[in-house]
């Protein structure tokens, strides 16, 4: 059974920092491109950072450059969304996805999804 379970969401204040984790079973998971998705109410779901699957290319929205990281752990079913100089506009729920070649920050692109964290900027 297909499977990715995120982590990490929380309420931190502007300038704070948390780590996504996302664990994916049930495939191959190294062969895949795991990305990171986020969406607030009445908005469309927002491509956030993907890494690639062997080469493990790391692409981001122009938005969280220089703040984000994503990363694969060693043993591959695990990918990391390192989030810092966090911002009240970064709120919103997170999903990790996955997909074996996809458009790297397209969500319709993805086919395999968590059920998302809730990530809260605010002091």
């Amino acid at each position: 059974q297909v499977q990715l379970v995120e982590s990490g969401g929380g309420l931190v204040q502007p300038g704070g920092s948390l780590r996504l984790s996302c664990v994916a079973s049930g495939f191959s998971s190294d062969n895949y491109a795991i990305g990171w998705f986020r969406q607030v109410p009445g908005k469309e779901r927002e491509g956030v950072a993907c890494i690639s699957g062997i080469s493990e290319n790391t692409f981001y929205v122009d938005s969280v450059k220089g703040r984000f990281a994503i990363s694969r752990a060693n043993t591959g079913n695990t990918v990391y969304l390192q989030m810092n100089n966090l911002k009240p506009e970064d709120t919103a729920v997170y999903y990790c996805a996955a997909a074996e070649t996809p458009l790297p920050l397209e969500p319709s692109q993805y086919y395999y999804w968590g059920q998302g964290t809730q990530v809260t900027v605010s002091s």
